[in-house]
């Protein structure tokens, strides 16, 4: 079992996992599948393609808006819940993401109304040791409220 990791599935997959990515798009592609690889151990593929999507928006948020300093990684956690799983995205950068109506021509703009629209609401920011910010969002099945307080508090 790596350092830092939880007690393991039956099949010693761990119930928690983390990685760091370097702040390049490909890492947005790379977490998706170590995340849908995990899912699938974990007993949950049914919640794999929106998993997907939340971990994508998350990571691709940080390498386009946190700018990190050169040699700053990405990093990100993903916690094996009862009901499903807590993503956590941390970055260097101290400003926060906010949801915001992007207008009908724009390319971009609702990465976090999606992620909001997939998790129930269950997302936010928060501190982290040292600098930076952690983005986490709950996928669950049924009502994540019992899984967002049980991991945030």
């Amino acid at each position: 079992m790596t350092p830092g990791t939880q007690p393991a599935l039956a099949d010693d997959r761990p119930l928690i996992v983390e990685r760091t990515w370097p702040p390049a798009p490909r890492s947005a592609g790379r977490a998706r599948r170590v995340l849908a690889d995990h899912l699938c151990a974990w007993g949950l593929p049914q919640l794999t393609d929106s998993a997907a999507l939340v971990v994508s928006e998350l990571v691709t948020n940080a390498v386009n808006h946190a700018h990190p300093p050169h040699g700053h990684l990405i990093f990100t956690r993903f916690e094996r819940l009862e009901c499903g799983v807590r993503i956590e995205v941390h970055d260097v950068s101290e400003a926060k993401p906010e949801r915001r109506e992007a207008a009908v021509d724009e390319e971009s703009g609702r990465g976090l109304l999606l992620v909001e629209a997939l998790t129930g609401g269950h997302w936010g920011v928060s501190d982290r040791n040292g600098p930076g910010k952690t983005v986490w969002a709950v996928c669950a099945d049924g009502d994540t409220h019992d899984a967002t307080v049980a991991v945030t508090q």
